[in-house]
């Protein structure tokens, strides 16, 4: 029944990971209502946002193994109920400290599902073609999901209240879940599988420990005696889960994977994908709010060329993978989502129908390589290991979004205040120099004249650090498809 079905299979496993991938960036728009509806505090509003993708990448290692021994399946459809009872929990909550519980659990339902969704699809599709045209898809959500969070998460505010953006999960997941208990195959996981409870908690902390770091770092007022200590446990926990796993033949992760150039190849372009991608998003969809002036909604129906463009390229580049080669995927789909980058850097500030087809080029790169990645680490790792290899793929795109987040906001906020010049004798207070929102804040309670001079200065600060940043991506992707080249020239 499953081989006849399976490109229904592919619709069920995308429909959940769309799901996830769009709970990650959907507060942005809601936020500011919620926080007020629920008179959230500062930190408490950072952990409404930080708590659903800490606790996934912490997660995901060791769900991916289990995922071996138990049965992909089995994880699939026990995700599916706990995340659906999360979202009902999530929109109904009645504080700040209820909704970061229900975001935790959100996050273990996510992470049960991820690594299977992948496993899954691996499994089902025996024809290498029919595969990479499947992972293209599966790509294609992945990466084009998250962008539609702020656009979903606007339209259902116009009409709704801040608990739709998770009421939206429920009868998605009813519906999924009745297919995949109809329609998947139930396949018996590997009881000889060993899964490592140990090496799980290990590495939960390695990861959750270098996440808050890097998002610690990413803050405006961040503690450097929270980011140091957070780096320093994380690290440790990272060696010590290292070193658990070469004495322990990989029971959670097996490095020796690494050793497949193409494999390595794959995990080096999920990473260096997400961050740019991330990054890039991050900065831009400040510039068209604050420099540009447009509203929440507009800046994220400006960010949809990104993921639509990475919808078109996910099954396109899936469907010609097998006749072009992995490799040449990897380090094209980076070279044409530098060249994207690239083309947006010298024209966003010309019209917007110039610009946008920067943004359309460099979108249809990140699909490309992000199929290229997936078909690379999945294609390359032994069946028995898919939930292992799929939650290596998964973690790459976790910490390569929060790095970005760290590197690009970090250079942001640093060549912005290398290049706000305080007007001197002007009385004004040096927080101005820490962010754009600061000095136009001010703005507003000065004089016309003195208001639009201080504006004119954080734009030109402003726009000063986002080419930059914007340059520093584009280098970043460049390097990487230089580097992916020269390693599988000989593989």
């Amino acid at each position: 029944m499953t081989l006849h079905n399976r490109w229904l299979v592919l619709a069920i496993v995308s429909s959940a990971l769309f799901l996830i991938v769009i709970d990650m960036t959907v507060l942005y728009t809601a936020l500011p209502r919620l926080t007020h509806d629920l008179a959230a505090s500062a930190s408490e509003k950072l952990w409404i946002i930080n708590a659903y993708p800490l606790v996934v990448a912490g997660l995901l290692p060791g769900v991916g193994s289990l995922g071996d021994r138990l049965g992909h399946k089995r994880m699939f459809t026990a995700g599916l109920v706990v995340f659906g009872i999360a979202s009902l929990a999530a929109a109904y909550a009645p504080n700040a400290e209820m909704l970061i519980a229900a975001r935790v659990l959100l996050a273990v339902g996510a992470a049960m599902m991820m690594p299977a969704t992948l496993s899954i699809i691996r499994l089902t599709f025996e024809d290498e073609n029919e595969r990479s045209f499947a992972i293209g898809i599966w790509a294609a959500v992945a990466s084009g999901g998250a962008a539609f969070g702020p656009v979903v998460g606007g339209v259902l505010l116009e009409y709704f209240w801040w608990g739709s953006v998770f009421l939206i999960n429920v009868p998605v997941v009813l519906i999924a879940l009745v297919l995949a208990l109809t329609v998947l195959e139930t396949r018996p996981g590997n009881k000889n599988r060993q899964w490592d409870l140990i090496g799980s908690v290990q590495v939960m902390i390695g990861l959750v420990g270098v996440t808050f770091a890097l998002k610690e770092l990413a803050k405006r007022d961040s503690s450097m005696l929270l980011f140091t200590v957070s780096m320093i446990v994380g690290l440790i926990a990272l060696v010590v889960f290292y070193r658990r796993q070469r004495a322990t033949n990989g029971m959670l992760v097996d490095f020796s994977l690494f050793g497949n150039r193409k494999f390595s190849s794959g995990v080096m372009a999920a990473s260096v994908s997400s961050a740019a991608l991330i990054g890039v998003e991050l900065v831009f969809s400040q510039r068209l709010q604050l420099v540009a002036g447009y509203s929440p909604l507009q800046a994220g129906l400006l960010i949809l060329p990104i993921p639509l463009a990475a919808f078109v390229a996910g099954p396109l580049v899936g469907w010609g993978l097998p006749k072009i080669g992995e490799a040449r995927v990897l380090w094209g789909g980076m070279l044409i989502t530098g060249l994207g980058t690239a083309l947006y850097l010298l024209s966003f500030q010309m019209q917007p129908q110039i610009w946008l087809i920067g943004l359309m080029i460099m979108g249809f790169g990140v699909g490309a390589a992000m199929t290229g990645a997936s078909t690379a680490i999945m294609g390359n790792a032994p069946e028995e290991k898919a939930g292992m290899a799929a939650s290596v793929e998964e973690v790459s795109y976790e910490l390569g979004g929060a790095t970005g987040v760290t590197i690009f906001g970090s250079l942001m906020t640093a060549i912005y205040t290398a290049f706000m010049i305080v007007p001197e004798g002007s009385g004004f207070p040096e927080t101005i120099r820490d962010s754009l929102d600061e000095a136009l804040l001010l703005a507003e309670t000065l004089p016309a004249e003195q208001a639009q001079h201080l504006r004119e200065v954080g734009f030109m600060a402003f726009d000063q650090a986002f080419m930059w940043v914007i340059a520093t991506a584009s280098l970043l992707i460049f390097a990487t498809a230089l580097l992916i080249y020269r390693m599988n020239r000989k593989a």
